[in-house]
């Protein structure tokens, strides 16, 4: 008869401890739920920064330094240095400081820099938002102390200027922290499996990219990467807007250019 008491007492004591599991494990999944942040009002939030960022730019120059790896990334094989001056309102120069290595590397970031100052022109159609996006909310994230809403990308239509992957938005200022994803289409016969990484950061007061990493499969030469990373800024009289989703034209371009 005790053997039957113990026995049931244990039973029920399993019982309530495992339905107390699950309630509190459907409790955290509804809040969870309830809790996420809506899509629409941070993408709504993400344009509004945005625009309030551009608003803040001022005419600068960029020195910015560019290195170029085949499979091996311990040794670069070109390193090329760059200065490029922004014009109202989308007018681009450059000028090509300095280049050590292979006489490809230069080739491709001047391929990369023509492609840049040719979607500066036309930056709406690329740019990271409603326009050429749809949005999901995938989790909340912390970027160097920063809380960020990480957001997955779908590109509204198959085209080599956008990019499927993911975006942290800082949670707080609605700016972008990175952008990490592939192109939605290859740009060529030669370029495959583009994978891109965009970093963002603070520039005398103006947020934009900083830094990039793009990494390709080209065929007959094997995996390429190129790694850009802004170096200084100057401060000039001449006004000029970058977007990010520019950068995934003139690599696309560049690479693919550079080929040929």
């Amino acid at each position: 008869m005790v053997t039957k008491i113990v026995k049931w007492a244990f039973n029920a004591a399993l019982f309530l401890v495992v339905s107390s599991l699950v309630a509190l494990v459907v409790s955290a999944s509804a809040q969870t739920q309830s809790s996420a942040p809506n899509v629409a009002a941070i993408t709504s939030h993400m344009a509004q920064a945005q625009t309030e960022n551009q608003a803040r730019f001022r005419p600068y120059i960029v020195t910015r330094d560019y290195k170029m790896f085949g499979k091996d990334r311990q040794e670069a094989k070109s390193e090329v240095t760059a200065n490029i001056t922004f014009v109202p309102p989308n007018l681009e120069t450059y000028t090509v400081q300095h280049a050590t290595g292979s006489g490809l590397g230069e080739t491709i970031v001047r391929r990369m820099l023509e492609g840049e100052i040719a979607i500066a022109k036309k930056s709406s159609a690329t740019d990271i938002s409603e326009d050429n996006y749809s949005f999901r909310f995938i989790r909340e994230e912390d970027v160097d102390g920063k809380r960020c809403h990480v957001l997955e990308m779908l590109p509204k239509r198959k085209d080599k200027n956008l990019l499927r992957g993911n975006v942290w938005v800082d949670a707080n200022t609605y700016l972008l922290h990175r952008a990490e994803g592939s192109l939605a289409m290859n740009p060529s016969w030669w370029v495959r499996n583009v994978n891109i990484v965009l970093l963002f950061g603070n520039a005398g007061g103006m947020w934009l990219q900083t830094e990039l990493e793009a990494t390709a499969n080209v065929r007959i030469l094997g995996q390429a990467t190129v790694i850009s990373h802004d170096v200084s800024y100057e401060i000039t009289e001449i006004v000029a807007v970058r977007s990010s989703a520019e950068t995934l034209n003139f690599v696309r371009h560049g690479i693919a250019k550079g080929k040929n």
